[in-house]
């Protein structure tokens, strides 16, 4: 396995922002279905959808080098995915 390169790194990150969007959309079922009506079909199936877009986030937080303790994220901000988690566990749970 060999290093993540830069421009892989910024893919991941760009990502991850994919998944902040989503959590952060529509912090509701209602507004989340009137916005997207062909998309989920039940309060269960969208909290699910939150529930895979937050742990998406807390998996890509947790991304290391081939070393496999040293993380590959160097001065990026986490300050949306760290809200965004908040966001999401506080939806699905």
């Amino acid at each position: 396995m060999e290093e993540k390169t830069a421009d892989e790194i910024a893919a991941i990150f760009s990502a991850a922002g994919d998944s902040v969007t989503v959590i952060n959309a529509d912090a509701n079922f209602a507004a989340y279905q009137t916005a997207n009506p062909d998309s989920v079909n039940t309060e269960t199936e969208w909290k699910a959808m939150i529930q895979r877009n937050t742990e998406h986030l807390e998996i890509i937080k947790l991304y290391t080098k081939v070393d496999g303790t040293t993380s590959i994220w160097t001065s990026e901000s986490f300050t949306a995915i760290d809200a965004a988690i908040t966001t999401g566990k506080a939806i699905y749970s």
